[in-house]
C-alpha cells in the first residue's frame, strides 16, 4: 500500500490560451460543450470538431479569468488547434494562441489502498491534503499554490495539475511516477483522448464523448453540431471506443488497427505497457461482433479481416455505453 500520493510529470500535454471579452461566446460556437458552464470552480471537457463531426482535438478548459479561458490537450496538437481556431475569430474581440511553454502541467494521484480479495479495481485513500484544497468532485477546479487542480477521475482519484512554468516546482509530499502509470489509469477509467495520428478520425460518440459530459445537445449551434446530433437523435452509434488487454507482450500506440479475435475490426485511441509487457489499450470497434462499419471503414475492415488477429481480452468499462 503506497502512503503518499504520486505525482507525474505530463510533458506530453500543452495549451491553448483563449481571452478577450469574447472569449467564452467565440468558443460557445466552436466547441461541443456548454462554455458558459465554465467557471473558476469548475472544469469542462470538450471536443473540438471538423464540419463532418468528426474529433480534431479534445479539451480539457479551465478558467483563468472571466474572460481567460487555458484549453489543456497534447502539446503535439496545440499549434495547429490554436491556428484552427484563430481562423474563426473574425470580428469576436478574441486573441487564441498556443501558450505550452507557459505552463507546467503534472498529474497527481491518491494513494490507494490493496484491492480486497476478488475486488477489480483498488479503494482510494483519502486525498492528498498538503498545500491546499484538492477539489473532490469529477470536473471540479479549486485554486491550489498560484496553480489550478482539476479533478479528472474519481476512483482512485487523479486530478490535473496546471501551474505557470515560471513558477513550477516539485510536488511536495508526492511520490515521482512514470507517465505510463497516468496512461493506464486513464485508459482503465475509459477515458479517450485525441492525438495527431488520430485527429479527424472519429465522430464524437466514437470516443464515447456522449457517455463522459463532453457534449451538451441543449446548446446553441457550434462546428460539427449537426453530424453529432444526428447520431443520437436518429440512430445507434455502431462503433465505440471500448477497452482491451494484449494476451502477449505487445507495443501499440495510438492511429494503429488491427483486427479482434472476433474479426472485428479496430483502431486505437491510447495505449499503455504494463510491466509484464502487455499492453492494455482503448479502441474504437463495432459494438457488437455482428455489426459491422459502412463506407470507407467497411474497406479497412476488410482489409484487417486478411490480417492476422490480436489475442486481446475485452475488458469492462467503468460507464455503460448506450444501447
Amino acid at each position: 500500500m503506497h502512503s503518499e500520493p504520486s505525482s507525474v510529470l505530463l510533458a506530453a500535454l500543452g495549451a491553448v490560451r483563449v481571452r478577450g471579452m469574447d472569449a467564452v461566446p467565440f468558443l460557445q460556437g466552436q466547441l461541443s460543450n456548454d462554455v458558459t458552464r465554465l467557471g473558476p470552480a469548475r472544469s469542462l471537457l470538450a471536443g473540438y470538431h471538423n464540419p463532418q463531426g468528426r474529433v480534431i482535438a479534445l479539451l480539457r478548459l479551465v478558467q483563468l479569468a472571466p474572460d481567460d479561458l487555458l484549453a489543456i490537450l497534447p502539446r503535439e496538437l496545440a499549434g495547429t488547434v490554436a491556428q484552427r481556431l484563430a481562423r474563426f475569430v473574425l470580428r469576436a474581440k478574441a486573441q487564441v494562441a498556443e501558450d505550452s511553454a507557459q505552463w507546467a502541467i503534472s498529474g497527481v494521484l491518491a494513494p490507494a489502498a490493496a484491492p480486497p480479495q476478488h475486488a477489480a479495481t483498488p479503494t482510494p485513500a483519502p486525498p492528498p491534503s498538503a498545500g491546499g484544497a484538492w477539489p473532490a468532485a469529477v470536473n471540479a477546479a479549486a485554486r491550489r499554490d498560484g496553480a489550478i487542480a482539476v479533478r479528472v477521475a474519481g476512483d482512485p482519484a487523479r486530478w490535473l495539475l496546471i501551474a505557470p512554468a515560471r513558477s513550477a516546482a516539485a510536488l511536495s509530499g508526492c511520490e515521482p511516477a512514470a507517465p505510463e502509470l497516468w496512461q493506464r489509469c486513464a485508459i482503465a477509467a475509459g477515458e479517450p483522448e485525441v492525438y495527431a495520428a488520430t485527429s479527424e478520425e472519429f465522430v464524437a460518440q466514437m470516443l464515447n464523448l456522449d457517455v463522459l459530459g463532453a457534449i451538451a445537445f441543449d446548446k446553441g449551434c457550434y462546428t460539427g453540431q449537426e453530424v453529432i446530433a444526428r447520431a443520437h437523435y436518429r440512430g445507434r452509434v455502431k462503433r465505440r471506443m471500448q477497452r482491451f488487454l494484449s494476451d502477449q507482450p505487445l507495443q501499440l500506440q495510438a492511429g494503429d488497427s488491427g483486427v479482434l479475435p472476433d474479426r472485428r475490426s479496430f483502431r486505437v485511441v491510447r495505449a499503455a505497457g504494463h510491466p509484464d509487457g502487455r499492453c492494455e489499450f482503448l479502441a474504437v470497434t463495432a459494438v457488437a461482433a455482428a455489426e459491422g462499419a459502412a463506407g470507407a471503414e467497411r474497406a479497412a475492415a476488410a482489409a484487417a479481416a486478411a490480417a492476422a488477429p490480436l489475442n486481446a481480452q475485452q475488458l469492462e468499462l467503468p460507464y455503460r455505453l448506450p444501447d
